[in-house]
């Protein structure tokens, strides 16, 4: 461990290993995609915030209530329910919470 970086090996759930090698393959890509959705939560918030900023800067309000509602339909659409929650989290981090 020379650089310092290591991982922990999370168990698979199987003795088999050929599909505990298939799971972890698997596993491996599941952390890269977390990482890029990640990155895009940090740059959708980023910009998110830019536009409030811009809006209330020039005497706009706060949040356009009809976008906010296009985007959780939007999300509910593609995920049901749990889409929802995912958009209403997305339109907190970028905006902040009402009220």
């Amino acid at each position: 461990m020379s650089d310092g970086n290591f991982s922990v090996r999370m168990p698979s759930g199987t003795d088999d290993p050929l599909s505990d090698a298939e799971i972890q393959s698997y596993r491996e890509e599941i952390n890269r995609l977390d990482q890029v959705i990640r990155d895009a939560i940090k740059r959708r918030t980023l910009v998110s915030q830019a536009i409030g900023k811009t809006r209330r800067e020039s005497g706009g309000t706060k949040l356009v209530y009809t976008r906010e509602v296009a985007i959780i339909n939007q999300f509910r659409e593609e995920f049901g329910a749990e889409g929802v929650q995912i958009a209403k989290a997305l339109l907190q981090l970028g905006r902040g919470r009402l009220g």
